[in-house]
């Protein structure tokens, strides 16, 4: 990359990250509110994995992007490259990031055993499971996340600054065989792992759902449920591959590209600012893509979603709760993440549907 190119590249950096904060920050804490406190058609479990990832997030752009990234490009000397904080930082990076990407993988997986089994369903739709569940997830991350406090060490460095020589601490990669193996095993398990897991249990979501939808003529589903269940089910994966495609194509090449950082370039020489290298422009664009993951729930939650559409024009317009539709109604795209056992609602024009004739067809 030429000198111009790297300039409109750090320039473009430089207003990405701020932009990022002000827009995400506000949107997963107005996600927040909207999850908690209005009814967008998810259950009680639901509600708690979708809020915690909502502040888990908050948290991954206040530790990454603001004081990080942000500070990184805006300061010549941010307060975290010295000690302690160019440790603990770290720490609370790989904590929330941790937590991000877990809480979806073991929320799917929850979905899906709940497709499965009634038992599982029984015991996975109480609260207090849930909030246990978020708690472990959260404090087992951060657990993790403590070795990461060591791969990074606060060493001085020349740098030229209106044509003096200066020497600053930074917080640079310990290059030792140690931060080597906890850096392999954390890119596995933020990234690689959790990418596998997502797309196996979404597509056997999708495969279970299939199944089902064939144990009746379409004739049968619509004296059962009062419409075809084909655009329903149709629109149940679609935000499944929403949800898959976007959690891996903002995820991927951020782990391709730290798995070649960390092999061909794993050294204290190497520079990581030089942009004329072409790995550091594809890392620093797979950050990207992987930071703006942590801000893009709300706008699949908008997409996606009828009655969370339904509730935000409510809030902004600031208009009184509308009354809640009909059973047929709720069961939008969302209810694949708000599985619960609804009572019948009545109808003004009721169904009776009797099973006459019995005869076993081969």
């Amino acid at each position: 990359m030429e000198g111009a190119g790297v300039t409109v590249f750090v320039t473009v950096q430089k207003i990405y990250y701020p932009l990022l904060c002000i827009m995400g920050i506000p949107a997963n804490l107005f996600t927040f509110y909207m999850i908690c406190f209005r009814k967008c058609g998810m259950s009680n479990t639901a509600i708690i994995y979708l809020s915690c990832l909502a502040i888990v997030d908050t948290f991954y752009l206040m530790w990454v992007i603001l004081i990080d990234l942000t500070l990184t490009f805006w300061l010549l000397q941010p307060f975290w490259h010295s000690h302690p904080w160019c440790g603990i930082l770290g720490f609370l990076q790989y904590g929330s990031l941790y937590s991000s990407s877990w809480i979806v993988v073991v929320f799917t997986i929850e979905r899906y055993l709940v497709l499965r089994s009634t038992a599982a369903k029984q015991h996975f739709s109480q609260a207090w499971v849930t909030k246990l569940t978020c708690m472990a997830i959260v404090l087992v991350s951060h657990l993790f996340s403590v070795p990461l406090g060591w791969i990074n060490i606060v060493t001085p460095v020349n740098f030229t600054v209106d044509g003096e020589n200066v020497t600053l601490p930074r917080c640079r990669y310990r290059d030792e065989a140690y931060s080597t193996v906890i850096v392999w095993i954390t890119t596995f398990l933020s990234g690689g792992i959790p990418i596998v897991l997502v797309i196996i249990f979404n597509y056997l979501i999708g495969y279970h759902l299939c199944r089902a939808s064939n144990l009746f003529t379409k004739e049968e589903r619509r004296v059962m449920r009062g419409r075809s269940t084909r655009g329903m089910l149709r629109r149940t994966i679609l935000l499944l591959g929403t949800v898959s495609v976007a959690f891996v194509v903002l995820s991927l090449p951020r782990f391709v590209t730290y798995c070649i950082l960390r092999t061909e370039y794993n050294n204290e020489h190497f520079n990581r600012n030089d942009y004329s290298i072409p790995i550091n422009v594809a890392g620093d664009l797979a950050n990207m893509l992987q930071n703006l993951n942590s801000t893009t729930n709300f706008l699949l939650y908008c997409m996606v979603s009828r009655r969370f559409r339904r509730e935000l024009v409510q809030v902004v317009t600031c208009k009184a709760k509308v009354r809640e539709l009909g059973s047929v109604l709720t069961h939008t795209t969302m209810k694949v993440f708000s599985i619960v056992d609804h009572k019948a609602s009545p109808s003004s024009d009721p169904v009776t549907v009797v099973l006459i004739n019995l005869k076993q067809t081969k």
